[in-house]
């Protein structure tokens, strides 16, 4: 097949290519602990719940919005829909990322580098619905308009920056690209002749135009007099949040420089390799990749899919080079299709897939009395439709060390008060890296006094504990979403 006949149905291509890429995930429910919650906080919401006040994180609100349509679904069938969902996403940036390249010089190699960003993710918990999945496609699109606005047009830097805020609705980091996009815009006037009057103004648009969809969500809460709420979850608790152990975290930010160093390696090698196209496309994917990259390293903590921002402008700076040097684009694709796909299975092996994850769920039951998910998986949440006795549904946020004081609550308090409203259901998962033992003692000594082991339940690598309260009682009044 010639590589006219490619990039003439690349879209197809990629669609095919990412199937092929994230088949393994395909209706399993518990692909990634992140996406897991991020369903049954959706979920919850359609029973009532607000983000921050009934379940807590610091994630932006739009993240769970967009998780909402599928949660309203039949708990199987929202598990597909959202994993549709993240495949027209994955493709859709891929197919910016090759129009982006082929608009820069590096024709040859554009299609290449829409395949290599499918595969790329795989390796780095990209798999499912993680957030940069949806994040990745605006600001994407966002830089496109961008750069090709040689003639200034404000309606494609205003629709860019929209694009922008709407990303920063999906994941907070994002504002590090957005800063960049918008002092680019201010610079290309500035060179321009603009007056700085000119250059201010309507930079102090853009600006707005990017906040906005962030100032809206913070208008509602402001409304429901909650903004304290908002501020705290968004701002304060990121900032009191500790660093995992230095092993820890060293370790996976080598993880992420293993990740990233081949798309790096290869936009080095792609300098002067472009057939005509525009420079100035070049420079902004150089920059876009380097601030990307910087931003990585500026958040910290660098869990494996902090990485992920940062392949869109690393695949498009990737082109030149995928196209001089083909025979060895394809082999190292190749490769990286093998390990991101034995990736992708052998998590699903760890994790269990779907039969597991619903003889778990058929073992925690429908009822009666609220359910408590210590440690474990927060889809049961969605599944079951058991009351729960805490706004604090991701269970790390309890009992991780790196989560001490950053929540709003004592953890070991908040964890008192929920055994003493005595779920009548608790599940536990086995000890984890990060997990505060003082923390689980509290709990296994509930569970010994008060509680009896129902079931012990394989889920992938783990045995997952069942628990169930000695003398069941009804729900407790108050108990969340319904009630604060």
């Amino acid at each position: 097949m010639t590589r006219a006949l490619l990039d003439r149905h690349r879209v197809l291509l990629f669609l095919i290519v990412a199937i092929a890429a994230r088949a393994a995930t395909f209706g399993d429910p518990i692909v990634h602990v992140d996406e897991d919650f991020y369903f049954a906080a959706a979920h919850a919401m359609w029973r009532g719940a607000i983000p921050y006040l009934d379940v807590w994180d610091r994630k932006p609100a739009g993240l769970f919005l967009l998780y909402m349509p599928p949660a309203a679904l039949p708990f199987w069938w929202g598990i597909w829909a959202y994993q549709a969902m993240a495949l027209a996403a994955v493709v859709a940036t891929a197919a910016i990322v090759a129009r982006f390249a082929a608009r820069a010089g590096w024709a040859a190699g554009a299609t290449l580098a829409g395949v290599a960003y499918i595969l790329w993710i795989d390796i780095a918990q990209g798999a499912g619905g993680q957030s940069p999945i949806f994040y990745n496609l605006p600001m994407a699109a966002a830089a496109l308009l961008i750069a090709t606005n040689a003639a200034r047009r404000w309606r494609r830097d205003a629709a860019a920056m929209l694009l922008v805020g709407v990303a920063l609705t999906i994941k907070t980091s994002g504002v590090f690209e957005g800063a960049f996009f918008g002092l680019w815009i201010v610079a290309r006037d500035w060179r321009a002749g603009e007056g700085a009057a000119r250059v201010a103004a309507r930079a102090a648009g853009l600006a707005a135009l990017a906040f906005a969809p962030t100032a809206a969500i913070a208008a509602y809460y402001g409304a429901i007099g909650a903004i304290d709420a908002f501020l705290y979850a968004n701002v304060r608790s990121i900032l009191e949040r500790h660093d995992d152990p230095p092993l820890e975290r060293w370790g996976n930010l080598a993880q992420l420089v293993l990740y990233l160093a081949p798309l790096v390696a290869m936009g080095v090698a792609s300098r002067g390799r472009a057939a005509g196209g525009d420079a100035v496309l070049r420079r902004f994917a150089v920059c876009w990749l380097a601030v990307a990259l910087a931003g990585i390293l500026l958040i910290g903590g660098w869990y494996e899919h902090y990485a992920l921002p940062a392949m869109v402008p690393g695949a498009i700076c990737a082109a030149g080079f995928l196209g001089a040097r083909r025979r060895a684009a394809l082999a190292i694709l190749g490769v990286v299709a093998l390990i991101g796909t034995g990736m992708t299975v052998a998590g699903r092996i760890a994790h269990g897939g779907p039969a597991q994850f619903a003889a778990l769920a058929k073992a925690v039951g429908p009822g009666p009395g609220c359910l408590w998910v210590y440690s474990g998986d927060t889809k049961l949440y969605a599944i079951i439709n058991r009351c729960r006795l805490s706004r604090y549904m991701f269970p790390s946020h309890l009992y991780r060390t790196r989560e001490a004081g950053a929540v709003g609550v004592d953890q070991a308090s908040e964890v008192r008060r929920i055994l003493s409203l005595r779920p009548t259901t608790v599940v536990m998962r086995p000890p984890s890296i990060g997990e505060r033992p003082e923390i689980r003692a509290i709990v296994s000594a509930a569970m010994a006094r008060d509680y009896r082991l129902a079931h012990a339940m394989p889920l992938g690598k783990e045995v997952i504990s069942v628990y169930e309260l000695k003398t069941v009682r009804n729900a407790p009044p108050g108990h969340f979403p319904e009630g604060r």
